[in-house]
């Protein structure tokens, strides 16, 4: 499967956005040293630089997604792991009992790096059979990294929206494991779901809100995928409320 091609080379390749992303949070655990400090600001510069880009409409959303993933092929995540503690930075991260325990994250003052930063981030944590349920997005472009567990991770590209349904159709259905990622934009494979297969799993993402001031939704939008299967492999998705989604699927 195409989708499934631009995960394949996250294996040995993630390093750079997780890099940008745990900045913060590496500091707090002492997990790295002075000299990593200046690499790593200049990690989250170019980070910034891509997400001022994509809200200025420099770029369009599917290419921050291509744009995000080049970066990932720049540094070995071997060899980011080798910098950080992650029993320590995740070891206070306890999963609930429906759907995911979040921490946000934020970053120090370093010279070089901007003291506002265009893109948000948080940590996921969740347990066994827990889910980041199915939910689609308004106006947001996201990157995923799996930084420990399994999950089974699904995308589906949003086709069409109506008052109380979602037209969607599947194009990634998989394990994802430590390393793996998956990008979201407006555009392309915008619905997504991960449920953790292992005892504990943990994902970190990176957001990007309000790409657009002229559209005035934001946030998510939950569906049910169980729905009336269409031709071409499409899904009436009902819309849904968090309680209901987190009741049958967190």
């Amino acid at each position: 499967m195409e989708s499934l091609n631009r995960r394949n080379f996250s294996k040995a390749s993630l390093g750079s956005l997780l890099t940008y992303s745990l900045f913060s949070s590496l500091f707090e655990a002492d997990a790295w040293g002075n000299e990593i400090q200046p690499l790593a600001a200049d990690f989250l510069k170019d980070m910034n630089t891509l997400s001022s880009d994509l809200k200025s409409h420099k770029i369009s959303q599917p290419d921050w997604q291509k744009r995000c993933e080049s970066f990932m092929e720049k540094v070995e995540l071997a060899d980011f792991m080798k910098f950080i503690n992650f029993e320590k930075l995740t070891k206070n991260l306890k999963p609930r009992k429906k759907g995911e325990s979040s921490l946000s994250v934020s970053f120090p003052e370093v010279e070089g790096l901007p003291t506002r930063l265009i893109y948000g981030r948080q940590l996921f944590a969740l347990g066994k059979g827990r889910s980041v349920v199915p939910h689609g997005h308004y106006n947001m472009a996201t990157s995923f990294l799996i930084l420990g567990g399994e999950f089974h991770g699904r995308h589906y590209d949003r086709l069409q929206d109506g008052d109380d349904h979602m037209i969607i159709k599947p194009t990634i259905d998989s394990t994802f494991g430590k390393g793996d990622f998956s990008t979201i934009s407006d555009f392309k494979d915008n619905v997504h779901w991960f449920t953790a297969k292992s005892n504990t799993g943990f994902i970190f993402n990176i957001h990007v809100l309000n790409i657009d001031p002229k559209i005035k939704k934001n946030g998510r939008v939950y569906i049910d995928p169980d729905g009336e299967k269409l031709a071409g492999g499409k899904i009436k998705a009902m819309k849904m409320k968090s309680t209901e989604a987190h009741h049958k699927y967190g």
